[in-house]
């Protein structure tokens, strides 16, 4: 499963994602925290359910086309997209599917590729930890964190071809 961060729609009303954000942050640090679950579930399904289109969205069509092209290096996977925040389907329902038809191991990678990220190294985690309640029979595995040079080999390598290419550029000096 490859696990992207979401975005809101950019045609989804700005005042429904600073409610939610608002909502979620004194969530954590007040007292209140159970009287705001109700508004902060409403406004996450909301968000989440916003209709997508790829001019609506484009980080959900972008990270659909990366797994498009995951899918073709990982034949005898059953690869599917899931998103922390703003989109559907979440990290829990996701599980929930591929649980649904058989899957007994589940791979979970995060296209957040540095180390540090609140989502990457908080929010991902905690949703597997539910998860994996809710899924006794299944082996779920966060293939987290990166390599950090891997990561900076995959960098080097896109980096690369753009330096040829300005070299090749370059005009002799006389």
């Amino acid at each position: 499963m490859l696990i992207g961060h979401g975005a809101p729609a950019t045609d989804c009303p700005r005042e429904l994602t600073g409610e939610l954000m608002s909502l979620e942050w004194r969530r954590r640090n007040t007292a209140d925290g159970p009287l705001l679950a109700r508004r902060i579930a409403e406004l996450d399904a909301t968000i989440r359910d916003w209709p997508r289109r790829a001019d609506n969205d484009p980080y959900k069509a972008g990270l659909e086309r990366v797994a498009e092209a995951l899918r073709p290096l990982l034949p005898a996977v059953l690869l599917t997209v899931a998103y922390n925040e703003f989109c559907r389907p979440s990290i829990a329902e996701a599980i929930a599917e591929v649980a649904r038809q058989g899957a007994a191991r589940v791979f979970l990678i995060p296209s957040m590729l540095t180390p540090g990220g609140l989502h990457a190294e908080r929010d991902i985690p905690q949703a597997l930890e539910a998860a994996r309640r809710a899924h006794p029979d299944a082996t779920i595995r966060y293939l987290w964190p990166f390599d950090v040079a891997h990561v900076a080999a995959l960098l080097a390598a896109h980096v690369h071809p753009a330096i040829r290419e300005a070299r090749a550029a370059e005009k002799p000096a006389r």
